[in-house]
């Protein structure tokens, strides 16, 4: 069964630029979420997905990933995702061995930058870089669906700060 080990962070500077050796513009569409799971569909400049994901036991979860047809994946976000899309540009980042995705996200979550890390094994010891910052991989306020909401209530974009600053349980 195929499983996704990752970890989040908020990124203190912009260090990570200078090493960037890719980046791709995304546009992700949330099908659906249940019982911690979630179906999402994703257009990339090269590729397009559908993932299904299952919920989180600490930093792992089962994640099946397909392969779809352009249109297909167009007309998913144009029909059943509404307003539950999110664009942002990944940049991939190497960095002690590792690969690293650093999100810019854009539109209601312009500002937001999360850098994530996929391991082979939870205990996988990483170096971090000095770009990185704070860890959330376990905090729900910096789930996209969760920003998202908060960002539609406050009728504008909030900065990591404002984020920082709702109780987790109002999240």
């Amino acid at each position: 069964m195929p499983i996704e080990i990752e970890r989040k962070f908020l990124v203190a500077n912009d260090h990570w630029r200078s090493a960037a050796i890719k980046s791709d513009k995304l546009v992700d569409g949330l099908i659906g979420e249940f019982n911690g799971s979630k179906i999402r569909v994703r257009i990339g400049q090269h590729e397009t997905s559908l993932s299904v994901k299952g919920p989180r036991a600490g930093t792992t979860r089962t994640e099946f990933e397909y392969d779809i047809p352009d249109a297909d994946a167009a007309a998913i976000l144009k029909t059943v995702c509404d307003q539950h899309l999110f664009e942002k540009t990944r940049h991939t980042v190497e960095h002690a061995g590792f690969i690293w995705s650093i999100d810019v996200y854009e539109g209601r979550l312009a500002g937001i930058i999360i850098a994530e890390i996929e391991l082979e094994d939870e205990n996988q010891y990483f170096e971090k870089p000095d770009w990185v910052d704070l860890e959330v991989t376990d905090d729900p306020r910096f789930h996209k669906r969760t920003m998202g909401r908060m960002c539609q209530a406050a009728g504008r974009p909030l900065t990591i700060q404002e984020i920082l600053a709702i109780p987790i349980r109002a999240a």
